[in-house]
């Protein structure tokens, strides 16, 4: 099949699926096809380990969105198969090269549609012209002038015609036309711009061979000054953040205990504190570890110096991860709390990344490029664990459990609530949920979510 074979083929998936319907099964079905006919239209040279991986995750993904239809699991779609269409293109793309590229494909498709020549395929206009008459116009020219003759001549004729009422709501289908095309020609057809193969090189993990000779950053400072004022920058900073450990540990875990309003701000602001405190590190060593200390010999001090800091950065994370779960333990699991966790985990790979960076002697853009898959990885993580049944399984231990919240507002915590009802005979909590239940499984094939299919009237 041709680009436009598959442009048109999805824009009408795309109005079967979505006409009088909401978001559910039909998303995840699209996202299916789409990545079944991505995998099928890409040459065998760009199919490689990576495009394997983002194939699987997208039909992973269309999976979760089917099963829950949220906006994590949405994001984990749009996202994957981006990605694999992206990587369909060519195999050598960096992946921060992405958002840039859609954007651009986005604003400029209006102008790109009405390129007929660069994705329609060129045609003999005279013979399609040729065959428009014959097999189009003068057929329908024809069934006109004898459907009049035929209807003056007969009533009962006219009326199978003029009595019968077409059920079909143009105008959505018109709207679900235009916004399937605008995606499917976006998807199919995008376009990278020069500019960006020409500064492809800009995110390479690995030095070029001429830029590993040990050289001064700045005209005004030589190598061995700014080597000097580096190890005394990290020196300095070790000992700083020596200081702020002790005293940042023994605020948390030793003060005397606070009210949950002001134990909650304080947590809050000390996790901000403690995530930028390590984006400040990571970006202190990107700036003396950009280039020439690398491959610097006499540096080896200065390495040291920041391996040192690396490591007690991660501790202060550790801590502020422990003091993290211990006001869970005294207030529940809720989605901030497991969101806290995740930002920390994603500071601990930045540390980590950021060792790997000085060791293997990489670029900056290789933190970058990483950092990109794991933020990536964590949207995924998110779309295919069902966190409301586990913050409800957890807090459901509680003596302060509220059972209108999780109702209200913890997504997909009717399992947990059903087995929470049946174990206090909670009438009124199995009424609720019997009436949410019900409403969702009486929703259209297209427009279920699959998740309350598997749960008990």
């Amino acid at each position: 099949m041709k680009t436009h074979h598959y442009i048109f083929l999805t824009t009408a998936l795309f109005v079967v699926l979505f006409y009088e319907q909401d978001m559910g099964l039909n998303f995840g079905i699209l996202g299916i096809v789409y990545a079944l006919l991505t995998m099928f239209k890409t040459t065998e040279q760009n199919k490689t380990k990576t495009f394997y991986m983002l194939f699987a995750t997208s039909i992973l993904s269309s999976l979760a969105f089917a099963w829950y239809s949220d906006f994590p699991s949405f994001l984990a779609v749009i996202s994957s198969l981006f990605l694999l269409s992206y990587r369909s293109k060519n195999r050598k793309m960096k992946i921060l090269f992405l958002i840039p590229v859609f954007i651009v494909n986005s604003f400029t498709s209006v102008c790109r549609i009405f390129n007929f020549d660069g994705w329609l395929p060129k045609a003999n206009i005279s013979k399609l012209w040729q065959k428009t008459l014959a097999f189009i116009l003068i057929p329908f020219l024809l069934l006109s002038v004898f459907f009049g003759i035929y209807s003056a001549g007969s009533d009962h004729f006219a009326a199978l015609f003029t009595d019968y009422e077409l059920d079909i709501n143009l105008w959505e289908v018109f709207c679900l036309s235009v916004l399937g095309f605008f995606i499917a020609f976006n998807y199919w057809n995008f376009a990278v711009e020069r500019l960006i193969y020409k500064t492809h090189y800009i995110l390479d993990n690995d030095f070029k061979k001429e830029a590993r000779i040990p050289q001064a950053t700045y005209s005004f400072l030589d190598l061995d000054t700014e080597r000097i004022s580096g190890v005394i920058s990290l020196f300095l900073l070790n000992i700083l953040l020596v200081f702020f450990i002790i005293t940042y540990n023994y605020e948390q875990f030793y003060e005397v205990k606070k009210s949950p309003v002001q134990l909650s701000e304080e947590t809050h602001e000390r996790v901000n504190a403690v995530i930028m405190s390590i984006i400040m590190s990571i970006l202190v060593i990107m700036f003396y570890f950009k280039s020439g200390f690398n491959f610097d010999p006499k540096a080896k001090l200065m390495k040291l110096l920041a391996k040192i800091w690396i490591f007690m950065n991660a501790v202060l994370v550790l801590s502020a991860a422990v003091k993290n779960y211990e006001y869970i333990v005294y207030y529940a699991f809720t989605y901030k709390r497991l969101g806290v966790f995740a930002f920390l985990l994603l500071s601990l790979i930045g540390l980590v990344l950021t060792y790997i960076k000085i060791q293997k002697k990489k670029r900056n853009a290789f933190l970058f490029n990483m950092m990109a898959w794991c933020f990536y990885g964590t949207v995924l993580a998110c779309s295919y664990i069902n966190w409301g049944s586990f913050i409800t399984s957890q807090n459901m231990k509680r003596k302060d459990f509220e059972v209108n919240y999780y109702l209200e507002s913890v997504n997909f915590s009717e399992k947990e609530l059903l087995k929470y009802a049946e174990e206090k005979n909670d009438k009124k909590l199995k009424m609720d949920l019997h009436k949410k239940i019900t409403n969702e499984k009486s929703k259209a094939f297209l427009s279920k979510v699959l998740y309350y299919q598997t749960l008990k009237d």
